[in-house]
């Protein structure tokens, strides 16, 4: 059913009811939303629907300073969402694990690019899906220093279980922004993945990251000094979505507790350094 579904026509009609002002709509749309997903306010830097000036406002809401605290252990990488991760391991000949039985090739998630994809080629992927309730902000991992941000076209498909176990290379079909960071530990890429429904993504540095063209943009930030610490915020998605983390070969090991379904929130150790 999702591939006759016209993704940009749904994700435009929900993007322009989700950014009304209309306090009637967007206050009952909040609290409705609240209730539905069980939602701690007690985080939110802000408790009330009034607060919010619509939908998308209240759904990209920041939290209270301290709610997500970052491990002392400066060795120690942190989540860049709160989430449940979908898949954890090691790249293996270029693949990586979707979901059980389905793998996709990782020059195909970073567009093509067989340069980059050959600097990640044995190195690790972490994959967390965000669902609607979550908070929907990304943060960094770890300190890194911003080399180059792609923008990637595609399409709009859910990122629950039921289509990632049933659509074959999910999150290199869909529309996508990678960010390559240089870091202690080698390069990192943190590639946020768009879905039904969302399809608007904004960075720290761009912002909404939407060109015209809906062609493969790339960027270089070499030369601009963007150098963001462990736990800093980069993104955020405006909708919910998918973040995958990827690290070259490096002295770098997720920990081991860590599984496919597991609950995970940003800032919590997902991996430590050697």
């Amino acid at each position: 059913l999702q591939k006759i579904l016209p993704h940009q026509l749904i994700n435009d009609l929900a993007y322009s009811i989700a950014e009304k002002q209309w306090p009637w709509l967007k206050n009952h749309l909040i609290s409705d939303f609240i209730d539905k997903n069980n939602i701690d306010m007690r985080e939110a830097l802000y408790e009330h629907p009034e607060h919010y000036r619509s939908f998308n406002d209240f759904f990209t809401r920041p939290l209270k300073k301290g709610v997500r605290p970052l491990p002392e252990d400066p060795t120690l990488i942190s989540s860049p969402v709160d989430g449940t991760i979908s898949q954890i391991g090691q790249i293996e000949n270029g693949q990586i694990i979707q979901a059980k039985q389905h793998n996709y090739s990782l020059t195909a998630l970073l567009a093509g690019n067989k340069e980059l994809a050959k600097t990640f080629n044995h190195g690790l992927f972490s994959t967390i899906y965000l669902s609607p309730g979550d908070y929907h902000r990304v943060h960094m991992p770890c300190n890194g220093m911003l080399k180059q941000m792609i923008y990637v076209p595609g399409s709009l498909y859910s990122v629950n279980q039921k289509t990632t176990n049933s659509i074959q290379g999910l999150y290199a079909l869909n529309e996508r922004v990678i960010s390559i960071f240089d870091t202690e530990y080698g390069e990192m890429a943190v590639i946020m993945v768009g879905a039904m429904v969302v399809g608007s993504m904004e960075t720290t540095w761009a912002g909404q990251v939407k060109p015209k063209s809906r062609q493969i943009t790339s960027r270089s930030y070499e030369n601009k000094n963007i150098y963001l610490e462990r736990g800093d915020e980069m993104g955020l998605f405006k909708l919910g979505s998918t973040v995958i983390v990827l690290f070259a070969d490096a002295d770098i090991n997720w920990l081991e507790y860590h599984q496919s379904g597991n609950k995970i929130k940003m800032g919590q150790a997902l991996g430590k350094t050697e």
